[in-house]
């Protein structure tokens, strides 16, 4: 396998099957080792990523053809991410201590979560960083005290090597064991189910395309024993505009929404692709003003050779699609892998009629919706598939008056945004980046924020234990003073 040159190992089952084991070997070890030692095992991969920064950014901008200004700030958001995990584990109250002690009848009943085992991850294309090997579906793994085993995106396999490198040096420098983490390279789709498919492997973290993480689903639902699979595989964030918004703000709602789509050449899982909004004579100027942006925007390299052929077939069929009409076009820089924008529009009807407009096209592509009357909105917004986010623009009266169209989104987004565009997804404990299928697997997990933990959890029951046996975080004495339920109520106190 190559990518500019750097050419990497395709792995083997062999290679995958010691990989595996080599982490279950370790598991046991790694679960028991003391918080302070993974804080500072994290802490350590966040300085050892800084240590090479330069280096890194120069290696990931050939493989990925994204610009150095991105990939700095990825770069910075991936090592916050880290750090974040670390203060995570310090303040401890993560791990969901519940305390229920009865005394008519006499029963000690204690709860806490603990990690499932060895996790699965697979790279994303279009983050290097903050998705993939030290991003965050694996240090929320390491951070459970789960050990990975990390499969590459073939997109860009040297950044991948160079990360990896990075996260093998931090352990040795905390005194944790080196298989706790391990990478496997493979372009083909062999590699990633025979790891999904080993019997040690017991959960698996995915982002990419809707084919690639059902497939996972769809394989690893047929194991002797089943494990969770958290894909997270695209969506077409709709917009919802309303008329005083759009009468008021059009022309500026048109740069924000088309800036936002365009950004990272629409790379991002949470640009705009679908814009509803009133048919209004309000309408025209918003419509103008967005094909305007559109037709001089140039087309950017996008980040893999599949990727752009796969936005080519999809703009493809839009445009030879007599429902649907073409607005806009961008120029053809002549860009290696270059992706032309697009701008198509379509009615309410079509929308509702037509099921290739709630398919992803990944890339500078948007499709506008014209609804003649409200109740064409609502209609719209009922038939929605599941997605990652979900738009309202709109004045406080509308959205006082459009309340009810909130509450139909609440059923089709893990995100709902009011007078905002969906893209920057930030880093923190309320964050939910997921939403019901196709968007993802499983509606109740995150991939972003410290709520991605639990997706390597699980909870175990405590009945009648001495405190010997206990873990810390579950005995009457509360050493690290973390928050506890006890007997429903929160507390710091000693039992």
């Amino acid at each position: 396998m190559d990518n500019n040159n750097y050419a990497v190992f395709e792995a083997n089952e062999t290679t995958i099957n010691n990989a595996v084991a080599n982490a279950h070997a370790v598991f046991s070890r790694y679960k028991q080792i003391n918080t302070a030692t993974k804080i500072l095992f994290l802490q350590n991969i966040a300085a050892e990523i800084n240590a090479i920064k330069p280096a890194l950014i120069e290696v990931t901008n050939r493989e990925t053809y994204l610009p150095t200004a991105r990939l700095e700030g990825e770069l910075l958001r991936t090592t916050n991410q880290i750090n974040l995990f670390a203060n995570l584990l310090k303040e401890g109250s993560w791990v969901k201590a519940v305390i229920d002690i009865k005394e008519n009848p006499a029963a000690d009943i204690r709860q806490m979560q603990v990690p499932l085992g060895i996790v699965a991850v697979f790279g994303a294309s279009n983050f290097p960083y903050a998705f993939s090997v030290a991003g965050g579906d694996t240090i929320a793994a390491l951070a459970a005290g789960c050990p990975v085993v990390y499969k590459s995106n073939p997109g860009h396999p040297q950044t991948s090597d160079m990360m990896a490198a990075c996260i093998k040096k931090a352990a040795e420098n905390a005194g944790i064991p080196e298989d706790v983490f391990s990478i496997v390279h493979g372009a083909s789709h062999e590699v990633g189910l025979h790891l999904v498919m080993h019997p040690l492997i017991t959960a698996v973290a995915f982002t990419g395309s809707f084919n690639g993480g059902k497939a996972l689903y769809d394989a690893t639902a047929k194991r002797k024993i089943p494990i969770p699979v958290y894909a997270e595989m695209g969506s077409i964030n709709p917009i919802f505009i309303l008329p005083e918004m759009l009468q008021q703000q059009g022309t500026a709602l048109a740069e924000k929404i088309i800036n936002s789509n365009l950004l990272g050449a629409g790379q991002f899982c949470t640009n705009p692709g679908l814009v509803l909004l009133s048919a209004a004579d309000d309408a025209d100027v918003f419509f103008n003003t967005a094909a305007e942006i559109i037709s001089k925007s140039e087309a950017a390299s996008m980040l893999t050779k599949n990727i752009q052929s796969s936005y080519l077939s999809g703009v493809k069929t839009m445009t030879e699609d007599n429902n649907i009409t073409l607005a806009a076009k961008g120029v053809n820089s002549g860009k290696v892998q270059a992706a032309v924008p697009h701008l198509f529009v379509a009615t309410a009807t079509d929308f509702l009629q037509q099921q290739n407009l709630q398919e992803e096209i990944f890339g500078p592509s948007c499709v506008f919706i014209k609804a003649k009357k409200k109740e064409e909105l609502f209609q719209v917004a009922h038939h929605l598939h599941g997605q990652l986010t979900a738009t309202v623009w709109g004045t406080e009266n509308e959205l006082k008056e459009y309340a009810a169209l909130i509450k139909i989104l609440e059923d089709k987004a893990g995100r709902i945004n009011i007078n905002t565009v969906p893209t920057g997804v930030e880093v923190t404990a309320a964050m939910v980046h997921g939403g019901p299928f196709p968007s993802t697997t499983d509606s109740r997990t995150t991939s972003v924020g410290t709520g991605s933990i639990y997706r390597f959890t699980r909870p175990v029951c405590y009945q009648n234990f001495p405190q010997y046996l206990l873990h810390d975080a579950l005995k009457n004495e509360n050493p690290s003073q973390i928050w506890r339920l006890i007997n429903s109520n929160p507390s710091k106190e000693n039992i």
